[in-house]
Parts: structure tokens; C-alpha cells; sequence
């Protein structure tokens, strides 16, 4: 089914203080603002409404909304952030979420679970268990799909360097097409897919998002754009150096349904 929705939120005035592992700096604010707004504009040209909410500078992380639910045709299930900094924003979403979902699913203590950590393919998810989604986290969504008609399979990405999250080295292209990093190409989960190799100078950029006639990529990684236009997609890259120094990618920015 086509994206028609999506929920955004910007960088606040704390955004420098969140979480991050990538010792790349301290990001810019007003950069970060400029990105973010570019992104915006990206969904819009891929066809999306955007529902804006306002930056919380409570939350400095609350930019990276991906992280809060997981959204279907179908349903949507609020998570439990792994990083306890990080859980208070899942209140806020919901309240956004609630003007499309009458009804919610949640993750619930000690079951920890991160919407980063979760690709759809179809009818099936893959969800991996990470330092930010525990195995009481992974089942909880597992059931909770599984109630919606939806398969689901585990990843264990645990130890696997650079991958905070499994989003940080796949998506789904569609037509049963992933783009992989190498650590995740030889997994089993993946082996019926056709898979896009990521040079591992590029692993960044595995973190794409195709969103209904476009897949957003970050701009800079020039052999994933032209394996991915080969196949005749179009591309719409877009600067997110702000959003890497914290941690974050394109699909972290949005909660798209």
C-alpha cells in the first residue's frame, strides 16, 4: 500500500545532548533545521500529508520519532525505547497517532523495543534484538503482528559493529529487493531476497527509505545511488550530516504509514 502520512518532529534547542556512539562532533542546530526541513519537503514530493509536531527540548532525541511506534495498515504499537532517557516520548507521539489509530498495542516492561530495529518486507517483519530491543521486547511484537496477520523473524544484531540499530544497514526497496551492508548479507533471514550490496565505504547509506516512486537516500555515496537508480528507481538525496553525528538516518526522521 502507498505511504499517505507521516509524523516528523525537529531537532530542539537540546538536540546536541542526545545520545550518540559516532564521534563525528557536535551537530549544528541551524544546519540540522535546514536538513530537516528538506526532508520535509522530500516527503511532500513523494506524495505525503505531514503531521509537524513541535521540538521538545525535554526529549533531546525526540527528532528520531521512528523509535516510538510501529505502524501498519493495520495497527499501531507504541514501544518502549531501550535507552530509559528516551521513553518519555512515546506519550506525545500517541496523542498524534491517535487522529488515525482508534486503537493501540504497546510494548510493555521489562520488554524493551525500538522502532528503528524494525523492517517491514510485505507481510513480514524483521525485527532484531539489539542493544536497544531485548528478547522479551522482540516476542511481545511478534505476537502482537502475528494477531494482525503478520509474520515476523528474529535478527540478532548484538556485537554486530556499527549497527545501532537494524535499520542501520538494511531497507526494503520493494519488489523483494534489501539493500544490505555486509555484516547482515550472509544472515539467513535474507538469503530469498535479491540483495544490493553495500560497499562497506558506504554503510551510512544503507540507511534509505523507499517511500511510494522515490527512495530517500543521503547524498554522498555515489556507488548505492548508482546501483539503486540502475534498477530504476528514482532517487532523492538529501544532506543529513547533522543527523549521522547523532546517530540517526532517514528513516528515523518520520514515522511513515
Amino acid at each position: 500500500m502507498p505511504y499517505k502520512h507521516a509524523i516528523v518532529r525537529p531537532p530542539s534547542t537540546s538536540f546536541a545532548q542526545g545520545l550518540t556512539t559516532a564521534d563525528l562532533g557536535e551537530p549544528n542546530l541551524e544546519v540540522a533545521l535546514d536538513q530537516h526541513a528538506a526532508y520535509c519537503t522530500a516527503l511532500e514530493q513523494c506524495g505525503l500529508s505531514l503531521n509537524r509536531m513541535e521540538p521538545d527540548p525535554q526529549y533531546p532525541d525526540s527528532t528520531f520519532v521512528e523509535d516510538t511506534a510501529v505502524v501498519t495498515e493495520r495497527s499501531a504499537i507504541l514501544t518502549r525505547p531501550g535507552a530509559t532517557s528516551r521513553r518519555g516520548e512515546v506519550s506525545s507521539v500517541e496523542k498524534v497517532l491517535s487522529q488515525f489509530y482508534p486503537v493501540f498495542n504497546a510494548i510493555h516492561s521489562p520488554g524493551t523495543l525500538d522502532g528503528g530495529d524494525i523492517c517491514q518486507v510485505g507481510d513480514h517483519f524483521f525485527i532484531s534484538i539489539s542493544e536497544r530491543t531485548n528478547e522479551i521486547g522482540a516476542r511481545q511484537l511478534a505476537r502482537l503482528l502475528e494477531q494482525d496477520g503478520f509474520s515476523s523473524s528474529f535478527v540478532d544484531i548484538r556485537g554486530t559493529e556499527g549497527l545501532l540499530h537494524l535499520k542501520s544497514g538494511i531497507a526494503y526497496l520493494g519488489e523483494d529487493r534489501l539493500v544490505l551492508v555486509e555484516a547482515l548479507t550472509e544472515h539467513d533471514a535474507f538469503q530469498d531476497y535479491e540483495i544490493i550490496n553495500v560497499d562497506p565505504s558506504e554503510n551510512y547509506a544503507a540507511n534509505c527509505v523507499r517511500v511510494n516512486d522515490y527512495v530517500l537516500m543521503a547524498a554522498g555515496y555515489p556507488k548505492l545511488e548508482a546501483a539503486i537508480s540502475s534498477l530504476g528507481y528514482r532517487t532523492l538525496k538529501l544532506e543529513v550530516s547533522e543527523f549521522q553525528k547523532m546517530d540517526g538516518g532517514l528513516s528515523c526522521l518520520s514515522l511513515r504509514f
